[in-house]
């Protein structure tokens, strides 16, 4: 016998309705603008110049359309710069309920409120975000209704017994949630015609065979309206039969329709509503009707009259629907109120936000702060989980226009899914400029009325062009305007940087929008000055029709000579020490022996330290070459003695000084600085004591002279001796090996001589 699955569904249904279903270039300048509305929907950071004059001649009118700091930097003025921007208007912002189950304070669920702000208006610029939080805090004793929808064919017997007392158990466990609870119950079969039912009479009488008495075969029935009375919900159905069907999956999708759109029927209030849906089969899917002649779709509309309508899958179902979770049901269906609220805790535990259908080019992101620090963007910023009773999250929501619409306002609503609630924000979309309100039609500044004069410039009638409407567009071609565009003996028209237009000159736009073209034929442009340091005008100044306009303190046809004198400053605080001229913010010595910065290098010159060496010798110490004369020659510098080196002057306290160390006529060392402050007078400060050598010492030097002879007496005899010592030890080696290799005659002495003498005939030689 197949076993079957038995599924238990739940979801979460919330209203009337089914549950199924520049960067590096200026875009300002390039979207070429033609009024103050086009400008600012170009982007967040272009503005529209008012100015009347600020167009430059051969400037179009696009032209008025630039970055905010490029038209003040332009020389328009920040007050005559048009830029509306977005702004948020909370309408209204109703505090988040702050109540406690089982207090005295009763509230109906209109006036709870789970969702802050309800109502804002934003007023959206293209490409301008506006941004507004959200807060979410889920209410305790929030009122719940549940519909219990049960799979009423044959094989969900035993699971009626169990559901027949289910009311009065279910409202006792659901009332430890809320106060207000409220049950209602329906039940489905299957479509009531071939194939899915037997359409003989004695079966629509009764499906079931074996002698069970059987209800008729039907789509939806709503058996009890949702109501707080658990015993009318066991009573009612406690009368329910069991029926049957030929297939296995069941019509249940036919049935959850008008249990979602038939809501004035079912008694769903402005609360959580929970759908409850019991089965033990499949379910049919779009098209599974062709079989029985149904060729068209669900229309999505209550048919309801006197309450009657004329499992692996739902798991994969579950992804589809959004806020509903599935469960198993026990083989007798005895553990579904641990389902149901196990299933209640999990749905409203999360938080997921959706919005209404966003007009075109409107886009919203949203970023969530959940509880524990727990951050979410992209489509996780949509939701929170784990949310307890009583708990409060925030969402940051940002809304973008990335164009302006064809309605000039749109409403869009953002609410938690499951929950009724909802923010209604109103979209109101800047597309036009206030100044384009005051705007002068038939003005005379657009020649002669054939424009209306509006934001500083003229928006010519249909039919004129040119930048005071002074042309037709059947003029706007002709070879005679030609000739206005011409400079005195050129051929070029607009000096090839431009075209004619009513005869004037509109100058083109070059690929580097910070480059322009300007001027009555179009010959100047601000990119053609000369450079220094690879910069326009050395950086120092502005280009102007080829020419460099410089700052103030530099000049030159670069604006590369600084005027400033600082550079040139010495550290006595005279322009080039007094040798020289400042000339671009560099010295110029006069004088040619004199080199460096600021002229302060002499390369054939004395040093400071040797100049007055004589001078404060005499000074100091009265002797020195200029003893006699010390009076006349030594008299232009201030002297002050100190008692030693340390209470000389240092480096950063006084003036620029220099430290000295001199020898005087007697060999000793004399210590002294040299300065000079502001006023060009010069001070030395000098030891009042010269450090003298002190006379050899006699008796260290005579011993260290006879120690050294005695000593070196002693290295020589030394040496002497080792080199004997090597000598003898190499000629007693050489001896022995003479005498380990001599050959001697062991039979005679060798010294021994014969007494014995023979003498030889040598005429009996050989005979």
């Amino acid at each position: 016998m197949m076993h079957l699955q038995l599924i238990f569904w739940i979801g979460l249904i919330s209203s009337v309705c089914c549950v199924f279903g520049q960067a590096d270039e200026n875009r300002c300048l390039k979207a070429n603008a033609k009024s103050c509305g086009e400008c600012i929907q170009a982007g967040p950071n272009c503005g529209w110049c008012t100015n009347s004059t600020f167009l430059q001649e051969g400037m179009p009118t696009s032209a008025r359309c630039d970055d905010l700091e490029a038209l003040k930097k332009k020389g328009c003025h920040p007050n005559d710069i048009e830029n509306p921007r977005g702004s948020k208007d909370i309408k209204k912002n109703k505090n988040v309920t702050n109540r406690s189950k089982g207090t005295a304070e009763k509230l109906q669920p209109e006036d709870i409120t789970q969702i802050q702000p309800q109502q804002l208006v934003l007023q959206l610029r293209s490409g301008e975000p506006q941004t507004f939080t959200l807060k979410f805090k889920r209410a305790e004793d929030y009122p719940i209704d549940l519909y219990y929808l049960m799979d009423l064919s044959y094989s969900m017997k035993d699971d009626l017994e169990n559901v027949k007392s289910l009311g009065t158990d279910l409202m006792n466990e659901m009332r430890r949630i809320t106060s207000d609870f409220r049950i209602g119950f329906g039940s489905f079969v299957e479509k009531t015609v071939m194939p899915y039912i037997s359409t003989t009479p004695a079966k629509l009488r009764n499906p079931c065979t074996n002698e069970q008495n059987c209800t008729s075969p039907f789509s939806y029935k709503n058996v009890l309206s949702l109501t707080d009375k658990g015993e009318v919900f066991n009573e009612l159905v406690g009368k329910q039969r069991i029926s049957g069907n030929l297939d296995s999956p069941e019509g249940g999708f036919d049935a959850i329709m008008q249990v979602a759109v038939c809501g004035s029927l079912i008694g769903w209030r402005n609360v959580t509503r929970l759908l409850v849906f019991s089965t033990d089969a499949g379910f049919h899917f779009a098209g599974d009707g062709k079989l029985g002649g149904i060729v068209l779709p669900n229309d999505g509309q209550c048919h309801l009259e006197n309450d009657v309508y004329t499992m692996s899958h739902y798991y994969e179902l579950k992804n589809l629907i959004p806020k509903s979770a599935v469960g198993t049901l026990s083989a007798n269906s005895s553990n579904v109120i641990q389902l149901i609220i196990d299933a209640y805790n999990s749905l409203s535990s999360e938080v997921i936000l959706e919005n209404s259908k966003l007009p075109e080019g409107v886009t919203i992101n949203y970023k969530s702060y959940c509880k524990n620090g727990v951050n979410g963007t992209g489509e996780n910023g949509r939701k929170c989980s784990n949310i307890s009773i009583g708990d409060e999250v925030q969402f940051e929501i940002s809304i973008t226009a990335n164009k302006c619409p064809n309605k000039n306002s749109e409403t869009i609503k953002i609410k938690p899914l499951g929950f009724t609630e909802e923010v209604e924000i109103i979209l109101q979309f800047i597309c036009e400029c206030e100044c384009q309100s005051e705007g002068i039609p038939g003005s005379p500044k657009c020649h002669d009325g054939n424009g209306t004069f509006e934001c500083g410039a003229c928006r010519c009638n249909e039919g004129r062009v040119g930048r005071h409407c002074e042309c037709s567009t059947d003029e706007v071609n002709s070879e005679d305007m030609d000739a206005y565009c011409r400079k005195e003996n050129s051929s070029e028209i607009c000096s090839n940087n431009g075209e004619c237009v009513c005869g004037q000159c509109v100058c083109r736009k070059r690929d580097n929008t910070n480059e322009i073209y300007s001027g009555k034929f179009c010959e100047c442009d601000n990119f053609n000055c000369d450079r220094s340091n690879g910069l326009i005008c050395g950086g120092n100044g502005v280009c102007k029709c080829r020419v460099c306009e410089c700052n103030p303190n530099y000049t030159g046809s670069a604006c590369d000579c600084s005027l400033d004198t600082t550079s040139c400053m010495a550290v006595n605080g005279q322009i080039c020490n007094g040798r020289g001229v400042c000339e671009c913010g560099a010295c110029k010595c006069t004088d040619p022996k004199f080199q460096g910065p600021t002229c302060e290098m002499c390369q054939t010159c004395l040093g400071v330290c040797a100049e007055h060496k004589e001078c404060v010798q005499c000074r100091a110490f009265n002797k020195g070459e200029k003893k006699d004369t010390c009076a006349q020659e030594c008299s232009h510098f201030n002297i002050t003695k100190v008692e030693n080196r340390d209470k000389l002057p240092q480096p950063g306290q006084v003036d620029p000084l220099s430290h000295c160390k001199e020898k005087d006529v007697d060999d000793c060392w004399f210590y002294f600085t040299y300065s000079v402050n502001g006023n060009n007078e010069a001070t030395v400060h000098v030891v009042e004591t010269p450090e003298c050598p002190t006379g050899p010492d006699i008796i260290p030097i005579v011993a260290g002279v006879v120690a050294g002879i005695v000593l070196i007496g002693l290295a020589l005899l030394l040496i002497w001796k080792l080199l004997m010592i090597i000598h003898d030890r190499r000629e007693f080696a050489k001896f022995e090996k003479e005498k380990m290799n001599a050959k001697w005659d062991t039979g005679e002495n060798p010294i021994y001589k014969s007494a014995v003498t023979t003498v030889v005939n040598p005429k009996y030689e050989g005979k």
